[in-house]
């Protein structure tokens, strides 16, 4: 497949950690054209200041297994952490790729002050938004992809996916 948004989110338990990539061809798509899982022995340990560690190698593996070229990549959590670009697990993720690929943040909790700096999405009847980051596109016309990605609720129907197979997988 090529010209595909990846869709990613990480798993862990005590003793595994995985992850999971839906592949999908639109932004508003319901279903994705492909789910890859990856799974692996526990994660590394959780360092204050430095998720990333944690978490990128689960999604650099699963990201090993697309093929063809990517249009964008899709991540829980966020690109950047403060309003001066402090890189955030989207922005690490982004510069250990090996093509430049956009990657877009899509974080469900408010971290410090992120209405300052991120793009709030409002989807559904939710009133609670959420908090979009991006690098490789600008903020607003990923906030637009967003927003106009399938599903009734507050997280798109994909995000919802790649969370229930990454916990799956373990």
């Amino acid at each position: 497949m090529t010209n595909t948004i990846a869709c990613l989110d990480a798993a862990y338990s005590p003793t595994s950690a995985s992850a999971a990539c839906a592949l999908a061809l639109a932004w508003d798509a319901a279903t994705p054209a492909q789910v890859l899982t990856w799974r692996q022995g526990a994660a590394a340990g959780y360092e204050p200041g430095s998720f990333y560690k944690r978490e990128l190698p689960l999604l650099l593996a699963v990201l090993g297994q697309v093929k063809g070229a990517l249009r964008a990549v899709v991540i829980d959590g966020y690109v950047w952490l403060d309003g001066q670009r402090r890189p955030g697990l989207g922005a690490i993720l982004h510069e250990a790729l090996p093509e430049p690929i956009p990657v877009v943040g899509v974080a469900k909790t408010r971290f410090g002050d992120a209405s300052a700096w991120c793009i709030p999405v409002e989807r559904g009847s939710s009133r609670r938004p959420l908090f979009v980051t991006a690098v490789g596109v600008a903020a607003l016309d990923a906030a637009s992809c967003i927003r106009s990605m399938h599903g009734r609720h507050r997280m798109p129907s994909l995000l919802q996916l790649v969370d229930r197979e990454a916990r799956a997988a373990l």
